[in-house]
């Protein structure tokens, strides 16, 4: 298995922190987002390459990353070229994209770069095991108030999804879906497919909701602690607790 962090956005809705650092390397905790995620790829045990796809702007912040940081899994920077958030490829242009780059034919884990959580990614990857087929981590959102920010799901009783609704104005439930994609190696030709067939490239919500019209998506419920780092609320929010705890 593969894993991919998305970390080619620009994050400018938190400027000035991020005009020189990527969002995914700014520091909670006194350590970098990414090292947080990382540190639950290696818990997986079964992810034998990490891709981190970011833009030519920050592409040597994370090459000078992955150099210094030490972790026991092989991890590859990959620059998908764009220099400006007006170019940006998006969420699912960088997923094809480094697909490609790195000929990804093994089933993909793909993770937001922002994205910190508390519980352990092995029984999403052990339910993917035993249905092999596309799969999206989800988790009950308590503050309804914010629910319109968010990827909204809705699901069967097998946990099979019947909707997906980017930022809906007024949520259906409060599954959120956190960022977290689980994809089998033989699916990986469907975001050509999505693409060609005149699909939105940006945010990942849009490539589901396709797939769901044509394809069987499941959703894995989480419970635990969820950091969306999207403003200077949330980052700060996310460092006061891990000053103190841990992941």
């Amino acid at each position: 298995m593969k894993a991919l962090l998305l970390a080619a956005g620009y994050a400018t809705r938190l400027y000035p922190l991020t005009e020189d650092t990527p969002k995914p390397l700014l520091e909670v905790g006194d350590r970098p987002i990414v090292d947080y995620i990382v540190e639950k790829l290696e818990q997986l045990g079964m992810v034998d390459e990490v891709l981190v796809i970011t833009n030519d702007k920050f592409y040597k912040n994370f090459s000078d990353w992955s150099d210094s940081h030490d972790s026991p899994l092989k991890i590859r920077v990959i620059n998908d070229g764009t220099t400006q958030d007006g170019t940006r490829l998006g969420a699912i242009g960088d997923i094809k994209f480094a697909v490609d780059a790195a000929s990804v034919e093994d089933d993909l884990l793909v993770l937001a770069g922002d994205n910190l959580f508390d519980f352990d990614l092995g029984e999403m990857v052990a339910e993917f095991d035993k249905k092999a087929e596309n799969m999206i981590g989800v988790l009950e959102f308590e503050d309804e108030s914010k629910l319109s920010k968010y990827g909204i799901v809705e699901v069967d009783q097998n946990n099979r999804l019947v909707d997906f609704m980017e930022k809906p104005e007024n949520p259906p439930t409060n599954l959120v879906a956190m960022g977290i994609y689980l994809f089998p190696g033989d699916n990986l030709g469907l975001l050509d497919d999505y693409l060609e067939s005149g699909g939105n490239p940006d945010e990942p919500g849009w490539y589901v909701t396709w797939l769901v019209e044509n394809h069987r998506v499941y959703a894995y419920p989480f419970e635990g602690l969820w950091f969306d780092i999207g403003d200077k609320d949330s980052l700060n929010k996310a460092d006061r607790y891990l000053q103190s705890n841990s992941l």
